[in-house]
Parts: structure tokens; C-alpha cells; sequence
């Protein structure tokens, strides 16, 4: 598992740097790396990045630290961890460094980043929806690492008996959770995401809206003896009653950024989207016009399900193939975003090469080149730095055009939003497909074991 955690760094960037860069914390600066800055002179690079941007105040960089259990991962994988992160959060537009030290028990990563992106020369907006970005990525990351996931920040620890539940894959609340996040993805509306919690067996206190109701919202489901309040505290952000018909009305009207009705001519059949309900449980048993009303529902849903999906052998098909286009594009996203990195980083270093040309030459031609130097040093060492970057790129001093380069990299900006948006498609249809196939299978087997009950009880009648 890995801790995350980030601090403003102020008026101590180069102290911060020296800090992190320590020879005896990095296995003699084995485990550092850094992007569009070099390690000597990344603060001369920060100090050029923040006089281009207007209002930044006293923000100079971020200090991230990236922590992990002991004994969880070895130093190298750390390190590569930390410069994915790096590299997903600030999106190659960002100066970082990163060191990973070696010096306690859990090895750790420091990430300084400029507090102003080398592109835009906006300032990086530190607040709480960055930081749940930061944990996201992070968490995301350690798991394609193999390693474990801490528990979200704003969510209530489990109780020892909830963790042995969860352990062995029936607690409640974490049921109740899943029960819920499916409801808001299927529901129209809040009234219809209580009516798919009712049918899915749960019974409801505090759903109204208005100066007389409850506060919060309560669920209680067969086997519990007291109502669970739907809350931040129980359950994280995000469940609150109100926050909840947010999320539906957002599922509702967005479909990748665009209203439903402009992107569909014609409504789609919804209910192809849907879970068939389980009428196995106590309470449609009890009730034969429940019973009656969730097999018509249960209906509807597999026909639904066959008119979108078609035969069952071309959703078999369909599934694998949707798969392998969204890997293929995923796969393609993963090497571009590679190719995007260096090209960034070459381009910054062309910039800032094409930048302060004329303070080394200015240099060269002075009289008194140390007064000159004492006047321009900033842009003499970032000059000097970034010519030896690109000498290291294999870039070609008399040939280099930035508008050329700036051009051939908004073009793969382009090229990746596309891939991303192919890749979305692709996951979305398969997922959609595996569940209008599981739908219809589902039902084809409930309609089957009702057939076979029926026969026993017609066999049963005879016999008596």
C-alpha cells in the first residue's frame, strides 16, 4: 500500500531539492530522475517556469511524498511507481523531480514539482479534489504493481466483525454500498433508484425531500435489526440523499459530455442496462403479485436485452472483439503517452534553448563576463542546460524549429484523445454486451427452473 501526502513549498525550493537529492538517501543519486528539468538545475528551471505566469503568490513548487508498508516493494519498482505517478498527475507539462530514498524501513519517494506547468504557465491548483486525484492514481498504480490499496480518506474504518465480513465477502455494508452504486447507475431518476433499492429488498425511511423530512436517508434489508443512515461517515463521499439524485441527474444527462437527447435520435431501450431482478428472496416468495410483477420486469429486461444485443453467438463474439479493440487502444494510449514524454521535454528544453540564446552570446561578447554573468546567470545556466539536454536527445542546433515541433506534438495530443475516446467506446460496448448476455442466460435459466417446477407440481397433483 501506498500514503500519499503534499505540502507548498515556499521560499526553500533549492533546500527542498538538496534535501531530496541527498547521495546517501538515493544510493549515491542512483534513484533519481527528473522531466524538463535537469537535477542541478532544477531550481533555475522552476524560477523561469514561475516568472511567466501572472498572481502564482508565494507557491513556488509542490513537495509530494509517496509512502509504502515496509517490506511491501523493492527500491526499483518504488521508483518506477513514483515516476508513473509523476507523470499521470502532471501530464508532461509540469518540471519534477523525483529521489526515492532508501534510509528507514519503508522506502518512499519525493516528487518536487514546479508550482506553474511549462505549457499554459498556469499554477497548479492545490486542494482537496486534486489530493482524492493524487490518492486515485496512486491506488490505481499499486494495484497494476500487485500491491495493496489503503482505505480512501472520509470513509469510516471497518469494525473488527465488518472486516471479517468483508474478509470473507458478505458484509452488509460493503453489499448495501454495491447495491447502491448499481441502483444510481440504472435509475432514471432518485425516486427510481428507492423504487430498484425496495426491489432489491431493502427497506426505505427518510427518501422525502423538504422542510418536514428526515435528514438523512436509512436503509434496512432482511437480517438487520436497525436502519444504517445513508451518510459521508458510513459510507464516504457521495452518499448523501442529496448528493445521491446529483449523481443520477449527471448519469442521466451526460453521455460523454453531451445531452442524451442530442447524441440519440431515438430512446434506447433501457432496461437492456438493467440487473434481472432476484426473486429468490423470502419476500417475492411470500407475495405472489410481487412475484407476478418482478417476472414481467425480469421480462423486459432479457427482451430488452436480445432486441440490443441480438443472437446469443453474436454477443459471444461481440464481447472478445470489443475487448481486444479497447487493449489494442489502451495498449497504443500507454506508447504514445511514452513518445508524448520525450517530445515534451525536448520541446521545453528547444524553448528555453531559443529563449536565452542571446544572454550566451551576450556572454561570450562581454567585456566583463563576470559582471555579465552576475547580471544574467539565471538564463546563462538555463541556456547552458538545456543544450546539453537536447546534445543528449540528439537534437541538431542549426536545424531546430520550435513551431515545427509544437505542431507535431499538438498533433499527437490530438491522436491520443482520439485512441481515448476509440478505447472508451470499446470497453463501454463489451461491458454492455456481457451484461445483455448474462441477462439473457439468467433468465433463460430462471425460465427453465420454472418450467421444471411446474412439471414436478402438475406430476405431484396427479399422483394425489
Amino acid at each position: 500500500m501506498a500514503y500519499t501526502r503534499i505540502h507548498a513549498v515556499k521560499a526553500t525550493v533549492q533546500k527542498a531539492l538538496k534535501y531530496i537529492c541527498n547521495p546517501e538517501k538515493t544510493d549515491g543519486q542512483i534513484l533519481i530522475d527528473s522531466f524538463a528539468c535537469g537535477i542541478e538545475t532544477a531550481h533555475y528551471d522552476f524560477m523561469d517556469a514561475l516568472s511567466k505566469s501572472s498572481g502564482v503568490g508565494d507557491k513556488q513548487a509542490f513537495h509530494l511524498i509517496q509512502s509504502f508498508a515496509p517490506g511491501e516493494v523493492d527500491f526499483d519498482t518504488a521508483h518506477q511507481v513514483g515516476i508513473e505517478l509523476a507523470d499521470k498527475l502532471l501530464e508532461n507539462k509540469y518540471s519534477y523531480v523525483i529521489a526515492t530514498h532508501i534510509d528507514k524501513e519503508h522506502c518512499h519517494n519525493h516528487i518536487i514539482f514546479c508550482a506553474v506547468d511549462n505549457v499554459e504557465h498556469k499554477k497548479y491548483n492545490d486542494c482537496k479534489r486534486t489530493y482524492r486525484h493524487i490518492r486515485n492514481l496512486s491506488d490505481e498504480l499499486c494495484r497494476e504493481h500487485g500491491l495493496s490499496v489503503i482505505i480512501p480518506a472520509g470513509q469510516k474504518g471497518k469494525s473488527h466483525y465488518e472486516w471479517q465480513m468483508a474478509k470473507v465477502g458478505t458484509s452488509w455494508k460493503a453489499q448495501m454500498k454495491s447495491d447502491m452504486d448499481n441502483a444510481i447507475r440504472e435509475a432514471h431518476s432518485y425516486e427510481d433508484f428507492i423504487s430498484w433499492m425496495q426491489t432489491k429488498g431493502y427497506e426505505v425511511k427518510g427518501e422525502t425531500f423538504g422542510d418536514n423530512a428526515l435528514k438523512y436517508l436509512s436503509f434496512c434489508v432482511l437480517g438487520q435489526s436497525r436502519f444504517t443512515r445513508i451518510s459521508e461517515r458510513n459510507f464516504g463521499e457521495g452518499y448523501t440523499k442529496e448528493a445521491i439524485r446529483e449523481r443520477i441527474e449527471k448519469c442521466v444527462m451526460t453521455q460523454e459530455n453531451f445531452p442524451v437527447k442530442k447524441e440519440i435520435p431515438f430512446p434506447k431501450r433501457l432496461d437492456a442496462k438493467r440487473t434481472l431482478i432476484d426473486t429468490d428472496q423470502e419476500k417475492f416468495q411470500e407475495s405472489g403479485a410481487l412475484k407476478h410483477w418482478a417476472d414481467i420486469q425480469n421480462l423486459k429486461i432479457a427482451a430488452a436485452s436480445y432486441a440490443e444485443g441480438g443472437s446469443l453467438e453474436e454477443l459471444e463474439q461481440k464481447i472478445p472483439e470489443r475487448n481486444a479493440t479497447a487493449k489494442a487502444a489502451r495498449s497504443a494510449i500507454v506508447d504514445l503517452e511514452h513518445e508524448m514524454k520525450s517530445k515534451a521535454e525536448i520541446l521545453k528544453y528547444a524553448k528555453q534553448y531559443m529563449a536565452n540564446r542571446k544572454f550566451q552570446r551576450g556572454y561570450e561578447k562581454a567585456k566583463d563576463q563576470d559582471m555579465y554573468f552576475r547580471n544574467h546567470e539565471t538564463q546563462i545556466i538555463l541556456f547552458g542546460g538545456a543544450e546539453n539536454m537536447l546534445k543528449r536527445y540528439g537534437v541538431k542546433m542549426a536545424s531546430l524549429d520550435v513551431e515545427k515541433m509544437q505542431a507535431e506534438y499538438d498533433a499527437m495530443t490530438a491522436q491520443k484523445a482520439k485512441l481515448k475516446k476509440g478505447y472508451q467506446t470499446a470497453e463501454k460496448e463489451a461491458m454492455e454486451a456481457d451484461k445483455q448476455l448474462k441477462n439473457i442466460r439468467q433468465y433463460l435459466g430462471l425460465e427453465r427452473d420454472t418450467q421444471g417446477k411446474q412439471k414436478t407440481n402438475k406430476k405431484h397433483d396427479i399422483s394425489l
